[in-house]
């Protein structure tokens, strides 16, 4: 009999859920788990998670006390609610949890830097370790500078909103511990630009793009992890079967879980070995260059941290309106 094609995908890649649905997580038992402010908003306007949003605003209140504004205590629990997510969900999974710093930060180092601190002070408070957490960046420059100081603090990074090989070989330059290349993104952008309805899952522009970044740390030897993320449907992740971890969202993992059929493993750190890849001078500016000839990843990276942006501001908008039935 057959095995499933989510079995077999563990078997050559760490399966990561990417999602805050707690009950998603426990039908899947992935290893690790990932967030970010979408998720956190769609989560927190769940029915059966409303006890989280609400023991966030009063822990906030109680912190702060009566003497606060309810724009004070939305702001602290705001900034606390991620964790709080965070936390439950490192009581599922036995890995790693990604909790993003805040998207208006992306261009800000110190500010970006001082917000991964607090965020890993506040699990290390809740008594989890540091090491089952990664701070989850945008790869803007800044976010890779800011993501350096902190590994070289302890402090494990994820970075995120990445779409071109100049961000990754950046981010393996600084000692990033993992990268997220979007897959998806990638695709809806080039199905935009060409006119094409879709593509092959060996020719979809994510997948290529993952591809490269992947035997190109495999062949310098970079420890930085390659995640794939952002996925429209399950052929891009058939086609990166092998990739160091894949995070995707709880539809596709059911659609892996019940689908049958051989799954050959596509990618394989091996074969890096014996491939023609030139390597890549990455500082300041030629990251600048390089950022400004991609239109793909110009395009892309601005959209998302401005979408990010928008489900942060409608995530205080909830807050707010919570807070304001919890207290009358």
């Amino acid at each position: 009999m057959e095995k499933n094609l989510l079995d077999q995908l563990k078997q050559y890649t760490v399966v990561v859920a990417d999602t805050g649905d707690l009950e998603a997580i426990e039908k899947f038992k992935p290893r690790d788990a990932t967030t970010n402010p979408s998720l956190i908003t769609a989560a927190a306007q769940m029915p059966q998670y409303q006890g989280i949003v609400d023991d966030t605003l009063k822990g906030a209140r109680e912190t702060l006390g009566v003497q606060a504004t309810p724009a004070h205590v939305v702001s602290l629990a705001f900034d606390r609610l991620a964790v709080a997510f965070g936390l439950k969900i490192l009581k599922i999974i036995e890995g790693r949890v990604s909790t993003e710093v805040d998207a208006r930060l992306s261009y800000d180092v110190e500010g970006t830097i001082a917000k991964g601190r607090e965020i890993i002070a506040q699990y290390e408070a809740a008594g989890v370790s540091k090491e089952r957490i990664l701070i989850k960046i945008a790869s803007t420059w800044e976010g890779i500078q800011a993501a350096a100081v902190l590994e070289k603090e302890g402090i494990h990074c994820n970075l995120t909103l990445l779409f071109g090989i100049h961000q990754a070989v950046a981010c393996a330059e600084n000692g990033i511990t993992l990268i997220s290349p979007f897959v998806g993104r990638i695709l809806d952008w080039y199905k935009k630009d060409t006119g094409r309805d879709s593509y092959p899952p060996a020719e979809d522009p994510g997948v290529v793009s993952v591809t490269a970044i992947y035997y190109y740390y495999k062949k310098f030897g970079y420890k930085t992890e390659v995640m794939g993320a952002s996925f429209r449907n399950t052929g891009e992740i058939t086609e990166l079967a092998g990739c160091d971890l894949l995070t995707i969202a709880p539809s596709l993992l059911g659609e892996l879980q019940t689908t049958e059929g051989y799954l050959p493993r596509k990618l394989d750190p091996a074969s890096a070995e014996t491939m023609a890849i030139e390597k890549i001078f990455i500082d300041e500016a030629s990251f600048v260059k390089m950022h400004k000839e991609n239109q793909m990843a110009t395009d892309k990276l601005v959209e998302g941290i401005e979408g990010f942006t928008k489900a942060l501001e409608a995530l205080e908008g909830v807050l707010a309106e919570r807070l304001a039935a919890l207290e009358g």
